[in-house]
């Protein structure tokens, strides 16, 4: 009877509790609940990114590297733009105002012939326009380097990749000629063969084409230009010949052309970046030097070197033309510092274990 009783009571105290309004408000005791109100954990979207974007967000993030693609990218539309830049200053770079010099083939006026006509003065003994002189200097410069090392870049990968993935004798035979070109000192020999190429070049008059002499310079610097590039790549290739995916290619029955261009050339662009990035700029000290030793671009051709070779022998001891000096020579300091800088940027950016 007692046990009878117990359990009455527990069934009667279940039925409360079950009834209790305050029970249904706050508790949901179905069986059959909607999958609708049950929470649903937080997703979170994962993006993955390629090793090229992570690059890209470092470089973005380093503000000299941004610095100086904005100061490149700046210099690189003025002297694009230099014939429009020329007709609405109104002047001719490759004319020369004998007019406006003294006796001695000094500039006349205040800071080497400075006026409303002439923004950054003449240029002592010739006369030109000191303003078009720099923006078309540069624009020879930048065109003479940035072929160079296009030239070089290119003809240094083919070789390279060509040593590091044939092997055997075709990459000692490589290796050797790589060697053999690098124990040559490169401005003793563009000494000797630029005045030696362009003599030929002349007519009979003795004058050389500003293109025949433009285009020696450009062979002489892609012939000495493409052993670095070539070193660098042939190490990438030979570490990369042996990978799972070259190999499966290889099984798949891909031909050497396939194997070079499809497979080995698209995982190595980033040495060649580098490379290119770094050369640009000693191409364009280099042209520099030659121009001012007096063997590279000649008058009337604008050139940085040459402005340089201009300025520093008309440099008097009283300081009337220090501008004919310090502007050419600060405008090559910039933009080889420009290119240095974003070239290490580069590298940086390219550099899975960097820190930035």
């Amino acid at each position: 009877m007692s046990d009878t009783t117990t359990s009455g009571d527990r069934g009667i105290r279940a039925t409360s509790q079950l009834s209790d309004p305050m029970l249904e408000d706050d508790t949901d005791l179905s069986v059959n609940a909607p999958d609708a109100d049950v929470p649903k954990p937080s997703t979170v979207s994962i993006v993955g990114r390629s090793p090229g974007q992570l690059a890209w967000l470092r470089l973005k993030r380093d503000r000299v590297a941004v610095s100086s693609a904005w100061l490149l990218g700046l210099t690189t539309l003025v002297v694009l733009l230099a014939p429009l830049i020329e007709w609405l200053y109104g002047d001719d770079p490759e004319i020369g105002h004998s007019d406006l010099l003294d006796s001695i083939g000094y500039p006349l006026g205040v800071a080497g012939g400075v006026s409303g006509d002439h923004w950054l003065g003449l240029t002592p003994q010739g006369g030109y326009d000191m303003f078009l002189q720099l923006i078309f200097g540069a624009r020879t410069s930048l065109g003479i380097a940035v072929t160079s090392a296009v030239l070089s870049v290119a003809f240094g990968v083919l070789i390279g990749i060509m040593a590091g993935y044939a092997g055997g004798w075709i990459d000692r035979f490589i290796v050797w000629v790589t060697d053999f070109m690098l124990a040559f000192p490169f401005f003793l020999f563009a000494i000797a063969l630029v005045p030696a190429v362009t003599t030929r070049l002349s007519d009979e008059y003795g004058a050389v084409a500003v293109w025949k002499r433009v285009l020696t310079i450009i062979i002489i610097f892609t012939v000495f230009g493409w052993m670095g590039t070539a070193r660098i790549v042939r190490g990438q290739v030979i570490s990369l010949r042996e990978r799972e995916y070259v190999e499966a290619a290889r099984a798949a029955g891909a031909g050497t052309r396939h194997m070079l261009f499809r497979q080995l050339l698209p995982n190595i662009w980033a040495p060649v970046l580098v490379v290119f990035s770094l050369l640009v700029p000693a191409t364009v000290t280099a042209e520099a030097a030659l121009s001012f030793l007096n063997i590279g671009i000649q008058e009337p051709v604008p050139d940085l070197g040459r402005l340089i070779l201009q300025g520093a022998r008309n440099v008097s001891n009283t300081g009337l033309i220090p501008i004919a000096v310090f502007v050419p020579a600060l405008g090559l300091f910039i933009l080889v510092l420009a290119f240095n800088l974003l070239g290490d940027a580069v590298r940086d950016a390219l550099d899975p274990k960097s820190s930035k």
